[in-house]
């Protein structure tokens, strides 16, 4: 309902044969690159704000380019960056083109090691100079480093200081930039590990060259590198020997996926990408274990090793709510699950009057889970036909079992997706009246004031949809009732991990809560919490605990579902409204493999989270509350 920016994309291909390999077996020796494509198309869901990639060539001559990159802006850089580099072959002869020699040594993307990367900002930072990857340059092959993730650190300002301390002073006050400096670092003195060994054996000039690019020990830069990050990742890089690495955070917040065969290595940052460039079974792709790096040194071994000890089991269940490809095998099956888990709560919301309720979706997220509740509907309906049958005290007529055998879940395509706001609409009227328009309905799809709607949607954030465009273009169909279903639980808390969600502020289960606190006379509420979140961040990280959850606990769940519908509800509108959340409980049993709820439960995996979200409850309190007590 509410577009949020969220995880990024990332893609990876090493070709593990020369590129004439390729050239014979699939007719063209840019099978990588192509690959590379199709991985990234597959994963434009991720992130629509940019997209880069790089490339290294291993059989580049000195003074000839090895590492190339392109980024581009936009909702359209996947096909201005491939585009980019096919202008470079436009002019070109067929021989040219299929001679893999001349590719090698004469043209741009003519490597062995390919890397991409999805960008949804997560910070509200834009420009070319934050797209992935980013590259740091030196004349050693071996020191060169391009860099990119799925990431976002909760720690940045410690890690900046950090690398004060070392004596660099980097440009950029940014994850991205300082993780790339920290590593870079890091790469640096594990050349210059290798560098005195090969004095130390007497090498000299090439053979020295040779001995450092043969001898780079990528996980001895990751352990010196990673060790302090708190935060929600997937990094991938690529050096210019040849080196290639992709490593998940220790708690398993961000997935990631791979492959491997005689002839490429591939990594993704969903299953699904590789299974359809690749043409595998599910079965055939591993996921990346919580504090693992996948790494293929300059020869193509590949190896999994463990960096970091695992230091929780907190796969992100938000991300198989909503960003994921719903093609996943396993995913498409949860996100059923969780429609039909909601089938009880419904059917008490409508009174059990399925013969006057029609069933649809918010388009298009939510589409699963609505065939998982109909199906729950549909076995609800199914036992109860016979139920009635076996209780009959006669054999039914054929007119009986007729009207028995005809009761059915209606469903209908009630809400469309119109329009998409543009972004040079500024002034706040004119964009409001927009808002209320992104959608439209399906007229005459039920019978006025005598059928109920049930509407399922994946998630309710802001709820700023709902009452500017939803609620009031569904009343206009004049249902008894409208039923308003989160397939997901109430989501109370902000991410700190990769999820660009808005501050405590903008919820509207929260601004539901502290209504219902002030309403009710307890603002002791809010300033012992306050209190005890500025007590809390004078702790060591290690020792925080969320505070914020104490507003939530004099309250039930249907408590504060009452109050978001009033909070809501547009001005003037007639129809009563229901408003219908997952349960925590339920939102487990649905995916049980995916533990990660902070933003339901306001447990988060790292002390980084913890203080965050403290931090947010005090910025909320002397920004917004006592502003708004003035007046």
């Amino acid at each position: 309902m509410e577009s949020l920016k969220h995880e990024c994309g990332v893609a990876m291909v090493r070709l593990l044969k020369p590129l004439q390999y390729y050239q014979r077996k699939y007719g063209t020796w840019m099978f990588g690159l192509n690959k590379l494509y199709l991985m990234m198309e597959k994963e434009h869901n991720r992130g629509q704000e940019g997209a880069g990639m790089a490339c290294v060539n291993l059989d580049a001559l000195p003074g000839s380019e090895f590492m190339f990159r392109e980024r581009a802006e936009g909702s359209n850089a996947i096909k201005e960056i491939f585009g980019n580099v096919q202008k470079k072959f436009r002019e070109l002869t067929p021989e040219q083109l299929s001679n893999v020699e001349y590719a090698k040594y004469n043209l741009p993307f003519a490597g062995e090691l390919y890397m991409g990367h999805l960008r949804y900002s997560t910070t509200g930072k834009s420009g070319l100079s934050y797209v992935h990857p980013f590259l740091r340059r030196n004349n050693w092959r071996a020191k060169n480093l391009c860099l990119c993730g799925n990431f976002n650190m909760t720690n940045i300002d410690e890690i900046f200081d950090k690398i004060i301390r070392q004596g660099q002073t980097p440009r950029i006050y940014s994850d991205s930039f300082i993780t790339l400096e920290l590593m870079g670092h890091r790469l640096d003195r594990e050349v210059e590990r290798n560098y005195n060994d090969a004095i130390n054996k007497g090498l000299r000039n090439q053979d020295i060259t040779h001995y450092i690019e043969d001898n780079i020990r990528v996980e001895n830069v990751l352990k010196t590198t990673m060790t302090d990050f708190d935060g929600g990742y997937v990094m991938c890089g690529i050096t210019g020997s040849g080196e290639m690495f992709s490593m998940r955070d220790p708690w398993g917040i961000r997935p990631a996926f791979y492959y491997k065969n005689d002839e490429i290595v591939a990594l993704a940052s969903e299953r699904p990408v590789l299974q359809t460039t690749f043409d595998l079974e599910c079965d055939d792709i591993k996921e990346l274990d919580p504090g693992c790096a996948l790494i293929v040194n300059r020869h193509g071994n590949c190896t999994v090793s463990r960096i970091l000890d695992q230091k929780g089991d907190c796969k992100c269940s938000f991300e198989r709510i909503y960003f994921s490809r719903g093609s996943d095998r396993d995913i498409y099956k949860e996100r059923k699950k969780l429609g039909e888990q909601l089938t009880p709560t419904i059917l008490k919301s409508v009174d059990y009057d399925t013969e006057h309720t029609v069933f649809s979706f918010i388009p298009n997220t939510a589409e699963v889970a609505f065939y998982g509740m109909l199906g729950g509907f549909k076995r609800y309906i199914n036992e109860k036909k016979i139920e009635f049958i076996r209780n009959m005290d006669h054999v039914p007529t054929y007119e009986e079992l007729s009207k028995i055998m005809h009761q059915y879940v209606r469903s209908e395509k009630i809400a469309w997706k119109d329009i998409k706001l543009r972004t040079f609409i500024t002034e706040g009227a004119s964009r409001n009246d927009l808002a209320s328009h992104v959608y439209d309905v399906t007229y005459e799809s039920l019978v006025p004031f005598e059928d109920n709607l049930v509407i399922i949607d994946d998630s309710i954030v802001r709820g700023t949809t709902l009452k500017e465009s939803i609620l009031k273009i569904l009343d206009r169909l004049h249902p008894k009732k409208i039923v308003i279903v989160s397939s997901s639980p109430q989501i109370r808390y902000p991410d700190y991990y990769g999820i660009d969600m808005p501050s405590l502020e903008e919820f509207c289960v929260f601004r539901a809560t502290i209504e219902l606190l002030k309403e009710r006379g307890m603002y002791h509420v809010i300033d012992d919490t306050y209190n005890k979140c500025k007590e809390e961040i004078k702790k060591p990280k290690d020792e925080m605990v969320n505070c914020v959850r104490d507003i939530y606990k004099p309250f039930t769940v249907e408590e504060i579902n009452r109050k978001i519908v009033e909070v809501l509800r547009p001005v003037g509108m007639k129809t009563p409204v229901d408003i219908v959340y997952q349960s925590i409980e339920g939102l487990h049993e649905a995916i049980p493999d995916h533990k990660g709820d902070w933003y339901f439960t306001g447990i988060y995996p790292t002390p980084g989270g913890m203080k965050l979200v403290n931090q947010a409850f005090i910025h909320y309190v002397e920004n917004v509350y006592k502003y708004e007590q003035k007046f």
